[in-house]
């Protein structure tokens, strides 16, 4: 099986008031846990590539152990860009087989946005391919993007209608209150969800999608501070406010941090147990398996999308 969009994995999201996790990989094991929770789970699955990532494993390997997941599970998977900064290299990714793509011309004036998402949507739909675009700006901070919480913009919903119209991007990332990374809410984590519903309501059945929604699992930041981690007093966002946006139009769920806390957790965890050990592949198994149980729990218990393939 081929690799595949995300147009009717949204339209089925979107119908079935769940999300569709889009899960960041770096190297082989990440990729190996995401997609063997996703056979298990028998859920629809995105998996998504960022600049840093595309850097630190180059996009041809990538790209070989994206196509062996699908010929080891027969999953169809959607390959994303994440967080493309311009169109050269949305442009590079659509010609080198990626499905879907992300143009984020957030930090840029509305108008230059438009241009900018416009020029990359008109390339990507002659190849087949859809676009995420993005309006409104996320704090936080995760590979090069750093945004201060007073540099931090909600979505205006009436800006969203109009972006959309003039685009014709595919889907669209919004801000209402996540964060980028492992960060740390003043107070109680909220989400605006009556920016959300009304977002929803002048865009019916559009896709939205929300950034920096990893939960930040307890779990694993014990488990990262007891063996020498330093992310002490972080947290994510609450479980049951994902699950609640997932019905109200939010078609894709971005998870990074979780992967990341997870797979630490575990090789931290291990080699402080088994300090001998220099095989990669003692550490690197549990950490593959750490992954998979997380993304498992996310697809029952976060997204809703266990058994919706």
């Amino acid at each position: 099986m081929p690799l595949v969009t995300s147009k009717e994995m949204f339209k089925k999201a979107y119908e079935g008031q769940y999300a569709v996790g889009a899960f960041n990989v770096n190297n082989m094991e990440i990729i190996q846990g995401i997609v063997d929770a996703a056979k298990e789970e028998n859920a629809p699955l995105i998996l998504q590539v960022s600049a840093g990532a595309r850097k630190y494993a180059k996009h041809v390997y990538l790209m070989k152990l994206v196509e062996a997941a699908v010929e080891d599970t027969g999953l169809p998977i959607c390959l994303h860009l994440d967080h493309g900064e311009d169109f050269e290299i949305c442009k590079s990714c659509i010609d080198g087989g990626f499905t879907s793509v992300m143009i984020d011309g957030s930090k840029y004036p509305f108008e230059e946005n438009i241009a900018l998402t416009k020029r990359v949507v008109e390339y990507a739909h002659e190849k087949g391919v859809v676009v995420e675009a993005e309006l409104g700006k996320l704090a936080g901070v995760e590979d090069n993007i750093n945004v201060s919480a007073k540099d931090a913009t909600y979505t205006d919903p009436d800006q969203a209608v109009e972006f959309v119209e003039r685009t014709g991007v595919d889907s669209l990332a919004i801000a209402i209150g996540t964060s980028h990374g492992a960060y740390k809410f003043k107070g109680k984590p909220q989400l605006d969800f009556e920016r959300l519903e009304k977002i929803t309501r002048l865009l019916p059945g559009f896709p939205l999608v929300l950034h920096g929604a990893s939960t930040v699992l307890p779990e694993f930041v014990e488990l990262c501070n007891k063996y020498g981690g330093n992310v002490a007093g972080a947290q994510g966002v609450p479980e049951d406010m994902l699950l609640r946006a997932g019905k109200l139009g939010v078609c894709k769920i971005n998870i990074d941090t979780d992967l990341r806390l997870a797979m630490t957790a575990s090789i931290r965890k291990h080699l402080s147990e088994n300090p001998g050990d220099f095989d990669p592949r003692k550490y690197l198994a549990p950490a593959r398996e750490a992954i998979k149980n997380m993304v498992k729990h996310k697809m029952r218990n976060v997204l809703n999308c266990s058994g919706k393939m």
